[in-house]
């Protein structure tokens, strides 16, 4: 077999792996060979779903979707698939294998030579695919029911040229469909970054137009030889799509017949209602505007184009076309220096690869993931970074990830300071005791808290609660935010494509895309860090690191948060009842006093009346006595009164005989 990445199997069920082709963003592509009797032998082309989305649902689901979806459709402008099948664990499909090209290497080899492809060949290709999508978007199920198919990734990279000239469109992953609507919900952003729609970009509602609009996007791209929307970063090509900015094509077009440039636009208008509304009605316009300028299209031509690139091996077919003089093209547009040159790439968002300390690699991943990876500690910022398959860099040297890699909020061996540190072993008493120590002292210090795999940090400034961070990534910003339905995945992906103009905050850039409001990006953060500090305190056990003096190197909260009210509102919302009565158990005959006067005041904790009331009541009582009277009086319930001792018990404002003791720092 021929050479392929790491991990590429000999065989996949009942065919030989012959050789690898490419990896993209869920799955790998070989090409397979299956043998039979008396020496039938069949190439196919196979896709196997990476490794390690074998285990993800939705992964699996888009996969197994994309087979059971193709297997239905058969026409001569789609690639076919034969077969579907699992071994060892792994997933695969057999297809239809096109020897050829793709139309971005024919974009990229055409603007190397300072031209776009020719108008008759660029209008076979859109033809071509244009039957495919009509047949794909009528297709019935088996009771001739619509599907309302969307594929809603009609991008250069999918659409396969053969050496022949025949045009097929690939790569069915993430369509849409009625009975697969669950997986591709509105709202997210699905489909190649460069090749989206306005709907898209926007998480409106999509039909059968969406793709429509790509298409227009392939046809400009092939005519001027130039990207439409996806150069610059990543968020200007967002806001062209969202906008249908199309000067680019306006620019480069000049020399197009009027009539061609005006399909072109037509395809590309913002609204759905302005475009073509079939597929068949745009592949229409086109065969009129043939007939009108008696122009010659087919696939021997477009097969000698291919060929006159060097993209495929030279066939006599093609060369015979090419001795007559018919694939010369005038370049339209103005040659184009090298340093000038657009690069065509298959339009998706960056994406990245990690390579680990044992010189095991990650990915392709999204930002999203590396992101998560470094800040949640899962990767090490000492990891090799690869942005689009570059050279592997500190994550210091990517702009994107600078801020994170060089705070030390993120970074998460207890060595990160020079500072000596006092380690504890916690308990439920113990760790709000420590917590609320230092807002009592009004210390500046850095606490981390590690339970098993958890840990988290939060810095305190005179006694106030200034900052957070933790490896658990459900508490990210933009993670919250998506869960409570205050951003839509898209919006996310926006943030995310501007962070580094914002320092890489992910918040900054939600409000300077006027997604969240100053206030509910405050409101959200804020939210966040009393969480965080909450969430320890219902950890039972574990090991809580204090280093005096730290200060964090990032954005503190305008005002911070009372240290004190925060353990006191996170213990009413960490124990039950139950939990509370084997805590208190110990002085739960003992009698009760006020703290030292240098200690906290009853008003200091924030409490609600009911826990309130058990802090001031009679002076020597026991536990057991105060709830007894407190309860037939009707002003608290035992589960208050015993939350009001526990609060107070652990902050200093109670004392008891046999309440355990801190330990001295």
């Amino acid at each position: 077999m021929a050479n392929g990445p790491q991990g590429t199997p000999q065989r996949l069920g009942d065919y030989e792996v012959v050789q690898w082709i490419a990896t993209g963003g869920m799955a790998e592509v070989y090409v397979g060979r299956r043998r039979g009797a008396r020496g039938f032998t069949k190439q196919v082309a196979l896709k196997r779903i990476l490794p390690q989305f074998a285990t993800d649902s939705e992964f699996v689901a888009m996969f197994t979707d994309e087979a059971r979806l193709c297997a239905t459709l058969t026409h001569p402008n789609l690639v076919e698939v034969f077969d579907f099948g699992e071994d060892g664990g792994e997933l695969f499909m057999a297809m239809e294998l096109v020897e050829g090209t793709t139309c971005a290497r024919l974009v990229r080899a055409a603007a190397a030579r300072g031209e776009a492809v020719p108008i008759e060949d660029a209008l076979f290709i859109v033809l071509n695919v244009l039957r495919g999508l009509e047949y794909a978007h009528d297709a019935e199920d088996e009771d001739g029911r619509p599907l309302n198919l969307v594929h809603r990734d009609v991008s250069p990279g999918n659409v396969l040229v053969s050496r022949t000239g025949a045009v097929k469109l690939t790569d069915f992953g993430i369509v849409r469909a009625a009975h697969i609507e669950r997986r591709t919900d509105t709202g997210q952003l699905k489909g190649k970054l460069g090749y989206m729609s306005p709907e898209q970009v926007t998480g409106r509602e999509l039909d059968r137009r969406s793709d429509l609009f790509t298409v227009g996007i392939l046809l400009a791209e092939l005519l001027t030889g130039r990207p439409l929307f996806s150069f610059g970063v990543e968020l200007d090509i967002l806001f062209r799509i969202r906008d249908a900015d199309a000067t680019t094509f306006l620019r480069y077009s000049g020399d197009l017949p009027p009539e061609l440039s005006a399909l072109v636009l037509r395809a590309l208008a913002r609204e759905p209602g302005d475009r073509f509304q079939s597929a068949g009605a745009f592949a229409e316009a086109i065969e009129e505007l043939v007939r009108a300028r008696r122009l010659t299209l087919g696939p021997v031509r477009l097969g000698a184009y291919v060929e006159a690139l060097g993209l495929v091996r030279p066939g006599t077919r093609s060369g015979e076309f090419r001795a007559r003089g018919l694939v010369d093209s005038t370049p339209r547009a103005k040659p184009l220096r090298s340093a000038e040159a657009p690069t065509l790439d298959d339009g998706g968002p960056a994406t990245y690869r990690l390579r680990l300390g044992d010189g095991t690699t990650q990915g392709p991943m999204p930002l999203t993931r590396v992101l998560e990876a470094l800040i949640t500690g899962r990767a090490s910022f000492e990891v090799g970074v690869s942005r689009n398959d570059g050279p592997f860099r500190p994550a210091s040297e990517h702009p994107e990830l600078r801020r994170i890699a060089a705070s030390s909020a993120h970074r998460w061996d207890v060595s990160i300071t020079s500072r000596d540190g006092s380690r504890f072993l916690f308990d439920p008493r113990s760790l709000p005791a420590q917590l609320c120590r230092l807002a009592v002292t009004r210390d500046t210090a850095l606490v981390m808290a590690i339970h098993d795999q958890d840990r988290k940090k939060l810095y305190v400034a005179d006694g106030m609660l200034v900052h957070s961070s933790s490896t658990d990534a459900s508490e990210l910003i933009g993670e919250r935010l998506l869960r409570s339905g205050r951003i839509l995945p898209v919006e996310l992906d926006m943030a995310l494509a501007l962070a580094p103009r914002h320092g890489g905050h992910v918040g900054d850039a939600l409000v300077g895309l006027g997604i969240l409001r100053p206030r509910e990006l405050y409101e959200e953060v804020y939210a966040q860090t009393r969480l965080r500090a909450t969430e320890i305190l219902r950890w039972r056990q574990g090991e809580l690191w204090v280093f005096p003096g730290v200060k964090t190197q990032e954005d503190v909260l305008p005002q911070g948060l009372p240290m004190l009210e925060v353990v006191a509102q996170g213990l009413l919302a960490a124990h039950d009842e139950e939990t509370l009565r084997k805590l208190l158990t110990p002085v739960l005959e003992s009698p009760l006093r006020p703290g030292p006067r240098t200690g906290p005041s009853v008003l200091s904790l924030r409490l609600p009346p009911g826990p309130e009331r058990a802090l001031l009541g009679p002076v020597g009582l026991s536990l057991a006595e105060l709830i007894l009277k407190l309860t037939r009086e009707g002003v608290a319930t035992s589960h208050e009164v015993m939350a009001g001792v526990f609060i107070g018990l652990v902050s200093g404002v109670l004392e008891a005989p046999g309440w355990p003791a801190l330990p001295p720092r």
